[in-house]
């Protein structure tokens, strides 16, 4: 405080010309960005959570800032705010003479611009240098800005405690309401803080706090703003304050999932601390109604996790999105991080591939039990590929579409050697698959892992006839001045897929549900989907849409490849059974209210008149050896979509990997 009081002193010794050399050679730097908190709402602005690291800051214009509170702390912080220029060389002098009497040296001299150009430009380093650029600083800013636009940013930039720095934070923080909501004792209670948030915490020392606050209504009253009779009677009431609140989202894998989209298009300081007011595409009832379609299958303490990944087709929206059961307790998204085999689920892409490659969904194939495939492409360890259906039933004679519809594997092996390996991954890519897969035949049986994401963005772009569009958790992004800077929605998308193919794949996935391996996700209205099963029930999927809502549903164990047998009264989990009801449940929810459409027929000019497949007959395996043995359980059965044989691989690469996930 010695030096405080030392700076009118040693300004006045240096006389006119050494002022004028100091005033002339401090300037005022650029006001910094301040960091301030992000909010995420809904589609409909529905509040969602806040993003915000250590500060926790939400910047409102003065007129939003009470008179009591405007008042409270220009009494206690600063009683000639409105009428010195910066410096008060009256409140230096009484603060040096204080600290001389009681040899304490702690009173305080600087004014609220003080303050302010202390917290933003200069820091609270104790030197004279220091504290005479604060003092020209703050001389230079009243020339710039009027008294109320100085007050705004003091009482939007200091710290209150617990993370919250601006009094609209610490209003949120310390009384659950805005800063123009604040009562009288509440403002007091807050003005008195500023002079040691730790001190003076109303949540932790709330006698301390109360004395303070009651200092700060007297100095009130003595500058006129309140009557001494109410200071008398205020100062009995106890400080109140809400409980201290712990932000729990109802979307919490969303919300990281759109922080961490927020930081990639923005970068981490805008995107996490930027002040941004986002309107998401999330449904908050859609979400709402996905979790309650979890947990209704799967609330016991051993049971396999669940991902639900829902996504408007028609501009790529996210509705809602499931990623684990505790986003407190295992942060890592199953729904968007956790790469698994798909099973039957990734049919569609061969189905597509050899639509595009000519070949009719009409076309005659036959499904032995089980099959050796001699072509070399599909060679494992220097032997031909052999594949076998579920419990190695015999599919007989049908066509692509009815294998389709009853997912026989053999069937499908014979089809991925006919248009290539390489073109169903080509395929996949283009559809929404972005993770990595290797050209192996097996990738007709869903051998590649791949995320419920991408199979929701993949399924989307065949409810959208064909039309892709990239995934987006957000739809309008607003500056903290309320204006929009961005509109991330790929409203356009992408053509990547002949309609009529996609009308076709479509027009046998309906039959999926109506008389295949997806009857337990029937919702009551026009509807696709695919199941799929991995090896050993360790992986179960239904992916399925209506025209205006597409959506995927995986179950398995968050840290790897575990069978999934007794679970929810189900013998073993497969894609007909947990995945297709959580599916059923779900859109059942999402879809009431929303108007029954059909689908787009496709034309069948272009498919020719069934034909046997003029692939190389391949050679039945001389005896078949199911892979695994079915359920002993006899209630319920499962449908046979399950990828049953062991996926091999070129002996060039690696198996894939069934190294457990994290989660």
């Amino acid at each position: 405080m010695a030096v405080v009081a030392a700076i009118p002193l040693l300004l006045l010794g240096a006389g006119a010309a050494g002022f004028a050399y100091v005033y002339g050679t401090i300037h005022l730097p650029p006001v910094p960005a301040l960091r301030q908190t992000t909010y995420l709402m809904d589609r409909s602005g529905k509040p969602i959570t806040e993003l915000h690291a250590a500060v926790n800051r939400t910047i409102i214009p003065f007129e939003r800032m009470p008179l009591r509170l405007r008042q409270a702390v220009v009494a206690v912080e600063d009683k000639r705010f409105y009428s010195h220029d910066g410096v008060d060389p009256i409140a230096i002098a009484r603060a040096a003479w204080v600290d001389m009497q009681d040899r304490s040296f702690d009173q305080g001299g600087s004014t609220i611009t003080q303050q302010y150009v202390k917290t933003v430009f200069t820091g609270s380093e104790p030197t004279l240098g220091r504290k005479i650029r604060e003092a020209v600083m703050a001389i230079k800013l009243e020339h710039e800005l009027t008294k109320d636009q100085i007050l705004a940013k003091y009482l939007n930039t200091i710290y209150f405690g617990h993370g919250a720095y601006g009094v609209q934070a610490a209003a949120r923080t310390y009384f659950g309401r805005d800063a123009a909501d604040l009562t009288l004792l509440q403002s007091a209670t807050l003005a008195g803080a500023i002079a040691g948030p730790s001190r003076y915490d109303p949540m932790v020392h709330r006698e301390a706090a109360k004395a303070r606050r009651n200092y700060v209504l007297r100095q009130m009253a003595q500058v006129g703003a309140i009557g001494e009779a109410r200071v008398t009677a205020l100062s009995r009431e106890p400080v109140k304050t809400v409980a201290p609140q712990v932000l729990r989202s109802p979307a919490a894998y969303f919300a990281d999932y759109t922080r961490r989209f927020l930081e990639s298009r923005y970068g981490s300081g805008r995107g996490f601390g930027g002040g941004l007011r986002v309107r998401t595409t999330m449904d908050l009832s859609w979400q709402r109604a996905a979790q309650r379609a979890v947990r209704t299958y799967l609330s016991g303490r051993n049971d396999p996790a669940a991902a639900v990944v829902a996504i408007d087709p028609r501009d790529g929206a996210i509705r809602a999105m499931v990623g684990g059961r505790n986003f407190r307790v295992a942060k890592f998204n199953l729904a968007t991080q956790a790469h698994r085999q798909a099973g039957s689920a990734f049919k569609v892409f061969t189905l597509a591939t050899a639509l595009e490659d000519g070949v009719s969904p009409w076309s005659i194939w036959h499904g032995p039990p089980s099959i050796v495939i001699p072509d070399r492409r599909c060679y494992t360890n220097g032997a031909p590929w052999h594949v076998a259906n579920y419990a190695d039933e015999a599919a007989g004679t049908m066509t692509l579409a009815q294998a389709t519809v009853h997912s026989v594997n053999t069937i499908f092996a014979q089809v991925v050697t006919q248009v290539g390996p390489e073109n169903v991954a080509q395929m996949a890519h283009r559809m929404g698959i972005q993770s990595r897969m290797e050209p192996y035949c097996s990738i007709t049986l869903g051998t590649e892992e791949v995320t419920p994401l991408e199979m929701t963005e993949a399924y989307a772009t065949l409810a959208a006839q064909g039309v892709r569009h990239e995934p987006t958790p957000v739809a309008v992004v607003r500056g903290p001045d309320g204006n929009v800077i961005d509109r991330p929605v790929d409203s356009a998308g992408q053509s990547v897929l002949w309609p009529n193919h996609a009308n076709m794949i479509t027009s046998i996935l309906e039959d999926v549900i109506t008389s295949g391996t997806g009857a337990a996700a029937a919702i009551g209205r026009p509807a696709a989907g695919k199941t799929g099963t991995a090896q050993d029930y360790t992986n179960a999927w239904f992916c399925g849409y209506v025209p205006q809502l597409a959506a995927c549903v995986w179950v398995g164990y968050p840290r790897g490849n575990i069978s999934m047998r007794n679970v929810g009264g189900f013998s073993a989990v497969y894609g007909g059974s947990i995945p297709a009801l959580i599916w059923h449940r779900f859109m059942s929810a999402a879809t009431t209210g929303m108007p029954v459409q059909t689908f787009q027929p496709p034309s069948l000019v272009e498919f020719p008149t069934p034909t046997p497949s003029p692939t190389p007959t391949p050679t039945p395996a001389p005896t078949p050896t199911p892979s695994e043995s079915p359920s002993s359980s006899p209630s319920p059965s499962p449908s046979p979509d399950q990828t049953a044989t062991p996926t091999p691989t070129p002996s060039a690469s690696p198996t894939p990997s069934t190294t457990p996930e994290p989660g």
